[in-house]
């Protein structure tokens, strides 16, 4: 196995605090978009019923989703104005309100303090907004230009779990899966990572200890080799995959 030189980071619950403010926005214009196509939605999406179906997924993926499950139909040219103005709605919430997942700061001080590690942001969120998230928290130092979204840095837009994103971040990174590890909150996020044949840290930390059991199964499932409740926990669950015994 090679030594772990890189840690690929997912942006949306795993460094920032935006899930449920970015779900909030994405909501009020899926409801707009249902009214304009004569859509029967049972109730209105909230920013809640949203994340519960879709977490992980960016608003291209969804608008996929919906279109088959609802039967309706956009033109690409209607998709990519849809797109931007959800980026435009989304970025002015979290210019607004965001902040960052507790104990992260730390952890990536440490980590870049100790020259070990090429620390890269892997995102299903477009640029622009993963941009807007780690300059509002103050997170942008760490990463430089080693910032990679599905939704924008690839010739063709695709969303996790999908592992194109981590497969091109690697490529331009010049590292190989066996030097990186990931760090994944949702299913489709450590699928992706697994897929491209990253050990991936499953993160539950930001969600309701209601949902948090459910959670460690699911990420577990798709592929995570450890999980993690809490950024205290970060140097443990990298130590024992660099140990060999995850």
């Amino acid at each position: 196995m090679g030594k772990i030189n890189t840690i690929l980071l997912d942006c949306d619950n795993t460094l920032v605090l935006s899930e449920e403010l970015a779900f909030e926005g994405c909501a009020d214009l899926i409801n707009e978009i249902a009214k304009t196509k004569n859509v029967p939605l049972q109730q209105p999406f909230t920013g809640e019923s949203l994340i519960i179906e879709f977490v992980g997924q960016n608003f291209r993926g969804m608008m996929v989703s919906l279109q088959k499950r609802y039967g309706f139909d956009m033109t690409p040219a209607e998709l990519d104005d849809y797109v931007r103005r959800e980026e435009d709605v989304v970025i002015a919430k979290l210019r607004e309100k965001l902040v960052a997942c507790p104990g992260v700061d730390d952890v990536l001080a440490k980590l870049a303090a100790s020259g070990q590690y090429k620390l890269a942001v892997v995102s299903s969120s477009a640029l622009r907004r993963v941009k807007a998230s780690v300059e509002k928290v103050g997170q942008a130092k760490y990463f430089g230009d080693d910032i990679y979204s599905a939704a924008t840095s690839l010739p063709t837009p695709t969303s996790k779990p999908d592992p194109a994103i981590y497969l091109h971040a690697m490529k331009q990174l010049g590292k190989t899966a066996d030097e990186c590890v990931a760090v994944e909150d949702s299913k489709s996020g450590t699928l992706s990572g697994t897929r491209a044949g990253i050990k991936v840290i499953g993160y539950v930390g930001p969600y309701k200890e209601a949902e948090r059991e459910k959670m460690v199964k699911i990420l577990k499932d798709a592929g995570a080799v450890v999980i993690m409740q809490d950024w205290s926990e970060f140097e443990d669950c990298l130590a024992k995959i660099e140990r060999g015994e995850v």
